[in-house]
């Protein structure tokens, strides 16, 4: 029996209906969380052995809004612009001033070779070169920590709950608990409501960047804790994350480096093209993983085991050894110790602060502006030796 337009229509409205007056009766739908994404089946994407899946790249619900002071005009008067900014000093003023700690420091507890210290969030500044006393030029990456605050901590069993630790849980369940730190402060109205919130235990001003760190329970840090640049040392080895740059969708020449078709002689339309895909016989068809246009960057990359060569404690400004870091200029960069077996045998003959450096903590080398790894010149040192080889 053929249906009208006007029974189909009446049909879709009564299942409507239906949706709306009862709330378990749903269409399967795809649901997406802030690290993975499912199919309609619940099955984890990423578990497909050989394919690459784009993040869907949606944001939590106490994610900030995208309005940055000078985007968009509020149409406040002045009068107003400085009502609010009062609001802002008579809030956060009186805290700055003397500590944001609600509670104090928790005790401090030596470091072991299992110690997961937090990160810091740093601004990639760019890439200059640097000397050996040898002569040798090397690049250097320059990452500047600013206003970086502890915004919060869960215990391992409360992260070990959370909807974005499903695929790590056999691994991280009851061993890591998970630190949150912020940088770049902001004013209040900027954000919405519910990301203030996030920063009411820790006392500090709402953060224009917020990461999160895993860390080991003997090295929590407190809420409202300062993090600077002193969190690490000259010879220290990290590792270091960003956002690789993004190129949007891109051909194989450009995205693999494939050669590409000739150039005259015949060829049409074939100048950037991949060529041959797949060959026949029992294995004919398309691998998975095949090299393919894409989308190309916009992606997480980790370097690992990067050296710390030169601090400034001025400006709060480290200098880590290659000029090949993930992500273009002025972006966020979680910075944290190494991972790296070979690297990490550093802090068994030498410790590392922790679970952070506190002013009481300073050193005679910390005290000074400059500090140099002791292969790097200085450039206060004389640049030319001349050595008397004449004879008496």
């Amino acid at each position: 029996m053929a249906c009208t337009s006007r029974s189909v229509f009446q049909n879709i409205l009564n299942f409507a209906r239906n949706i709306a007056k009862n709330d378990s009766f749903l269409l399967p739908r795809i649901v997406c969380s802030f690290d993975q994404t499912r199919n309609v089946t619940g099955k984890p994407r990423g578990s497909w052995k050989g394919s690459k899946i784009r993040s869907m790249g949606r944001k939590p619900g106490w994610r900030r809004r995208r309005t940055i002071e000078g985007q968009f005009d509020e149409h406040l008067t002045p009068e107003n612009k400085d009502f609010l900014k009062q609001v802002v000093e008579d809030k956060y003023a009186t805290r700055s001033q003397t500590s944001p700690l609600k509670e104090e420091p928790l005790p401090r507890q030596p470091w072991t070779w299992s110690t997961k210290r937090s990160g810091v969030v740093a601004i990639k500044m760019g890439v200059i070169p640097q000397w050996t006393k040898s002569g040798k030029k090397i690049f250097t990456t320059l990452l500047q920590v600013l206003d970086n605050h502890v915004i919060d901590y869960k215990s391992p069993e409360e992260w070990a709950k959370s909807q974005h630790l499903q695929r790590y849980r056999k691994y991280w369940a009851n061993k890591y608990g998970c630190q949150v730190v912020g940088a770049l402060s902001s004013p209040p109205h900027l954000f919405s409501e519910k990301y203030n919130e996030l920063f009411e235990k820790s006392g500090v001003p709402p953060k224009r960047k917020i990461m999160r760190f895993t860390v080991t329970p003997n090295a929590v840090i407190e809420p409202g804790t300062p993090l600077s640049v002193n969190h690490f040392r000259v010879g220290d080895f990290v590792d270091v994350q960003a956002r690789t740059i993004g190129h949007g969708f891109q051909g194989v020449v450009k995205r693999w480096g494939m050669k590409g078709g000739p150039a005259s002689h015949g060829v049409t339309k074939s100048h950037r093209r991949m060529g041959s895909m797949g060959g026949g016989g029992d294995k004919g068809g398309v691998w998975k993983g095949k090299k393919m246009p894409g989308h190309m960057g916009n992606a997480w990359r980790i370097l690992r085991g990067v050296k710390i060569l030169r601090i400034n404690t001025k400006y709060n400004i480290m200098y880590v050894h290659g000029p090949r870091l993930p992500g273009p200029y002025h972006c966020y960069i979680r910075v944290y110790d190494t991972i790296l077996p070979l690297k990490k045998k550093q802090f068994l003959d030498k410790p590392p602060v922790m679970p952070t450096w506190y002013p009481e903590d300073t050193t005679e080398e910390q005290k000074e502006e400059e500090i140099f790894d002791k292969d790097l010149f200085q450039f206060k040192d004389d640049t030319v030796v001349y050595e008397d080889t004449a004879k008496s």
